[in-house]
């Protein structure tokens, strides 16, 4: 598959774009991917000859509809090797997921005292839920510390354990270093202490083959939008036997089984978790993006992605006054930098000009920025279907900000 990658770009019509009339290059994907043709025909397909409401009637288009959404969700079952389809819950991204397992699951059982384990890495959305939850019941959420170059402080972590930690949520990719966390060595240890784990499998699910089962995680969430799907489209997955006894996260049609004004009896999973019309041209754009990536293969992207981020990371040391931030031995295609003194937000606006589009800012995790004492910093996350000439585009463009700040 190697030698395909060229023609594998033609499949994502928005890279032939220009951008101020030079040739787009796009360096953003951690943020979002971008689509290929099949995720985009097969919403289009849905739309022009299926579109009608799931689960509520018997004419041909709703079961033709119906019959769509539930095998998308029997791919992401296949894809994350779930033990049933009855675990896979669509929500609309890994924030909604984190949401739902934090007042359904987390809170009824929370008690003053209780501990809520996150790393110091983690991207807001896994981050907030658990502090609203926690102040509510008088509970506390504490980080696990990282070490400089940006990996988890494994001793430091083995020493929170104990019976009074009620979660643990961890990223399995951190979104703004790259860092591929131990997250198996991590679930075996809090395992040791009954202590439940939710991944946030959002910056992994393009880059890392998921098994739940493997992993014995009780939760995972991950965003269709990082992983060439649609935005607006996401998974939870949940050990079934937690989902049977959570009650809804949100109310209304699709996830009753009766109403009546004295009662309601709610649906079994994973109906009871999807109120209302759900994002179903978006599940089945996400199925289709989830085919497209096992055709290609995850041991290939892995590959491919591991030889543009050491292209990237020898190029950019070069840079006098450009500094990496998070050089974790395990990571993904990302990588953050600052650039002497010059702001991430100039430097991204300048290179902008010359059609490279990186991310500047805090990435969504404030209290990573804090660890290392910055406000923010650059970075530039590649995807398969960029190339060794893109990220020698970003390094011209760096260059050339920099003489012109120098200036």
């Amino acid at each position: 598959m190697a030698q395909n990658w060229q023609k594998i770009r033609e499949d994502f019509p928005i890279l032939s774009r220009t951008i101020k009339g030079m040739p787009l290059c796009y360096l953003d994907n951690a943020a979002t991917t971008q689509k290929p043709k099949a995720v985009l025909q097969a919403m289009d397909d849905y739309y022009q000859k299926h579109n009608a409401n799931v689960h509520r009637s018997v004419h041909v288009l709703s079961e033709e509809a119906t019959a769509l959404y539930e095998s998308a969700r029997k791919k992401v079952k296949h894809f994350i090797h779930a033990h049933s389809h009855k675990e896979i819950i669509f929500v609309r991204g890994a924030t909604e997921g984190i949401n739902l397992v934090a007042s359904s699951f987390l809170a009824p059982k929370l008690q003053p005292g209780d501990v809520i384990l996150v790393s110091m890495m983690e991207h807001h959305s896994n981050i907030v839920p658990w502090q609203w939850v926690a102040e509510k019941a008088g509970a506390k959420v504490v980080p696990i510390p990282i070490t400089q170059a940006g990996e988890l402080d494994l001793d430091a972590f083995a020493s929170l354990l104990n019976e009074k930690v009620k979660m643990l949520a961890l990223s399995a990719v951190s979104n703004a270093l790259g860092t591929i966390n131990p997250i198996k060595q991590c679930i075996a240890q809090a395992k040791k202490f009954g202590i439940p784990v939710l991944i946030d499998a959002a910056q992994a699910s393009l880059h890392q083959k998921i098994d739940v089962q493997d992993l014995g995680c009780d939760f995972l969430v991950f965003s269709g939008h990082k992983m060439l799907g649609p935005t607006g489209i996401g998974v939870l997955y949940g050990l079934e036997k937690h989902l049977q006894i959570m009650p809804p996260y949100q109310f209304g049609g699709e996830m009753i089984l009766s109403v009546g004004f004295d009662k309601t009896t709610f649906n079994e999973p994973p109906y009871r978790f999807e109120a209302g019309t759900p994002a179903i041209a978006e599940a089945i754009g996400l199925g289709a993006a989830i085919d497209y990536i096992e055709h290609i293969g995850i041991e290939n992207i892995y590959a491919r992605e591991k030889a543009l981020l050491d292209y990237a990371t020898t190029a950019l040391k070069k840079i006098p006054g450009l500094r990496i931030i998070g050089e974790a031995q395990h990571k993904v295609a990302v990588i953050s930098f600052t650039l002497d003194d010059i702001h991430p937000h100039d430097l991204a606006s300048l290179i902008d000009g010359e059609g490279v589009a990186i991310r500047a800012g805090h990435h969504c995790a404030m209290p990573l920025m804090k660890f290392y004492g910055l406000p923010a910093t650059s970075r530039a996350s590649m995807c398969f279907y960029n190339t060794e000439e893109e990220i020698d585009k970003l390094v011209q463009a760096i260059l050339h900000a920099k003489r012109l700040f120098s200036e």
